[in-house]
């Protein structure tokens, strides 16, 4: 699975992402982490980085997809990551694509938190009243000031990626405004339905599926057998009863043939006595 989160600051972007990260097992890929990894590696792009930064130029958008390409080669990023930080302009997503392409690899979704500026304006407002009611220092990146300067250059720079992810099909938007369990169960479920993720229990599924495929031949053998005995059982039944019947009457007969035959020479002897009586008179 292969992500990228878009979102002015303060739409909660990294809390999803790690929540991400945990879910899935991918990686989160941080252009700044990422420079600063390849500078302290002294990586070829690392080193033309380094002097970049040293005199305090921004480093060019070909530098930064390569340090990205080279690590999406690396072993913990093949089941997926999500960019963190980039692209930032069109133009960096256009290179993007390009090595997404060569590495034949595709981008399964841009998730969009939209948020209401004005209500993240107050959310930090009351963030920072809070911490000074407390007695801590305010965090100077954490002011309405500087998120009023944050929110123009999004707006400027990295709001037109919403229509360029849109017009290729990859957009897809949730309301960041609701509660951080409910925008994490809108992604999860987002994610499914495209099909760039499986349900956790899937593999479950698949083994039932396995098992029952498994089974099916033996138990149909057995219906067969069993269908076969059920139909087989009656006949014998009937065969049995006509041997039966047939032996029956067989036995029967013989024994009324020999009562007639004794009772005919009953007769004959009566008939007999009373002639020879007949004939004496």
């Amino acid at each position: 699975m292969r992500l990228i989160l878009l979102g002015p600051p303060g739409s909660g972007k990294g809390t999803q992402a790690l929540r991400l990260v945990s879910k899935y097992g991918i990686v989160q890929l941080s252009t700044g982490e990422m420079l600063r990894a390849a500078v302290a590696a002294e990586t070829p792009i690392g080193l033309q980085a380094k002097d970049i930064m040293a005199n305090g130029g921004l480093v060019p958008d070909e530098l930064v997809v390569g340090i990205i390409s080279d690590r999406i080669e690396q072993p913990d990023a093949k089941k997926g990551f999500i960019l963190d930080g980039f692209p930032r302009t069109v133009p960096q997503a256009e290179a993007l694509d390009e090595l997404l392409k060569r590495k034949h690899l595709k981008l399964d979704a841009v998730v969009e938190l939209r948020v209401n500026e004005s209500a993240l304006l107050e959310r930090v407002e009351k963030r920072a009243e809070e911490t000074r009611a407390r007695g801590e220092e305010v965090r100077v990146d954490d002011t309405p000031e500087v998120l009023t300067k944050r929110l123009a250059q999004y707006r400027s720079l990295t709001e037109p990626l919403i229509h360029y992810y849109s017009e290729r099909r990859k957009l897809l938007t949730v309301d960041g405004m609701m509660t951080i369990e409910h925008v994490t169960r809108e992604i999860n479920r987002i994610l499914s339905a495209i099909g760039a993720v499986e349900p956790k229990t899937a593999p479950a599924r698949k083994a039932t599926a396995a098992a029952r495929k498994t089974a099916r031949p033996s138990g149909k053998k057995a219906a067969k057998t069993a269908k076969k005995a059920s139909k087989a059982a009656p006949k014998g039944r009937k065969a049995a009863s006509r041997k039966i019947g047939k032996a029956a009457p067989a036995s029967q007969r013989r024994a009324v043939g020999k009562a007639k035959k004794a009772a005919q020479k009953t007769v004959r002897k009566v008939a007999k006595k009373v002639t020879k009586k007949r004939a004496k008179r």
